[in-house]
Formats: C-alpha cells, sequence, structure tokens
C-alpha cells in the first residue's frame, strides 16, 4: 500500500470510528440479532459507500458544494429519515421481550435492514461533502482517476465494514449481558442519538 493510500486510511478510519448513524445502526442491530443478524445493515451501508464515492467521482460533491438548493434537498431528507429512525427506537414498547427468555428475538428482516442503513447514508449530505473535500487529496490528477477512485470506494468500504463489525460484534457482547430493561436502555440511548444527530445536520450551515 502506498503511502497516499494509508493517510486516507487513516483519516477514513478515524472519521468512521467516530459514531455516527449507520455505526450506530450496526450496535443495536448486533444487539437486538448478533453480528450475522447485522450483516445485511453492514451491507447496505458498503453499498452506500460506494454511491458517496461513485457521485464524488461523478460531480455531485461539487454540485452540492455549489448549491444551496440541493444541499437543502438532500439535508432535510437525511434530517427527516433520522428523526423518524430515532423516533421509532424511543417508542419501542418492549420489542426486546424475547431477551430475557431467548438468546435471539425474531430473525431480522434482511430487506429492511439493508435499506434503511443505505437510505441513512445516502440522504445525508455531510457524505458528499467530506467526501469531495477529502478524496481529491488522495487523487493523482496525471493517474488515470476511475482506477484511482475505484481503489479509494474499496479501501472506504472495507474500513466502513470493519468497524461496523466491531460496533455490531459489542453489540451482540453487550446483549448476553444486558436485562430486558438494560436492552431496551440502549434502544432508547441509540435512538436518542440520532434524534440529536438529526437535530445536527438541521443546525448545519456551510461556512463560506
Amino acid at each position: 500500500m502506498t503511502p497516499l493510500l494509508i493517510g486516507f486510511a487513516l483519516v477514513a478510519f478515524v472519521a468512521i470510528a467516530t459514531p455516527g448513524p449507520t455505526v450506530l445502526l450496526a450496535l443495536r442491530n448486533g444487539s437486538r440479532h448478533g453480528v450475522h443478524g447485522a450483516l445485511a445493515g453492514m451491507l447496505g451501508a458498503v453499498c452506500s459507500d460506494i454511491v458517496l464515492v461513485g457521485a464524488t467521482a461523478a460531480g455531485l460533491g461539487t454540485l452540492l458544494s455549489a448549491s444551496e438548493f440541493w444541499l437543502s434537498v438532500f439535508k432535510w431528507l437525511g434530517v427527516g429519515y433520522l428523526a423518524w429512525l430515532g423516533l421509532q427506537l424511543l417508542r419501542s414498547r418492549g420489542t426486546l421481550a424475547t431477551i430475557a427468555a431467548a438468546d435471539r428475538p425474531a430473525a431480522p428482516d434482511a430487506r429492511e435492514q439493508f435499506v434503511r442503513s443505505l437510505l441513512v447514508a445516502i440522504t445525508n449530505p455531510k457524505g458528499y461533502l467530506f467526501c469531495s473535500a477529502l478524496l481529491p487529496q488522495f487523487v493523482v490528477p496525471h493517474e488515470p482517476l476511475l482506477a484511482q477512485y475505484a481503489t479509494l470506494a474499496l479501501l472506504f468500504a472495507g474500513i466502513d465494514f470493519g468497524v461496523m463489525l466491531l460496533y455490531a460484534a459489542a453489540g451482540s457482547r453487550a446483549l448476553r449481558m444486558l436485562q430486558h430493561r438494560g436492552a431496551l436502555w440502549l434502544d432508547r440511548t441509540c435512538g436518542s442519538l440520532l434524534l440529536a444527530l438529526a437535530g445536527l445536520l438541521a443546525l448545519y450551515r456551510r461556512q463560506g
């Protein structure tokens, strides 16, 4: 791996490991269904990484940087979706009741998890702005751009998957130590954090 890619990997790891919507969902899914049951959501987030990098390479990040209208559209879509997810968790009423009596709740809906994680990421304009600001710093202009962006996308997605795997494993381990009330507390905590992220996104103002 070249020094340029090592630098990108380090920056990407720090950015991804900082708790955000997709890793919170991985933590919550891991706590409810174990690591295996959280895989579909993680794959949805990985696909969103490919979409974000591809959109950046195609110029969408630049468009959002230049257009207040489209930035606002993406921002409020993201705010609304994060707020909805947060409220769903806060309104949880015994959805983890089977934890006290069984190792796992009912089998998760893999398609729902996949779509949920995908939508959380692709409706967040900060992801596009982050990628459009970050990726060009690790691209050599006189070398083939497609191959470079493809490499960065795969590296970014791999790091994201690894981080989410750790969060899901932490959630799964916590499940074995939590009683029913503690498991519900974890749901409420994740819900509150998602609502907080929605609020931060709503208050976000581009500098300059």
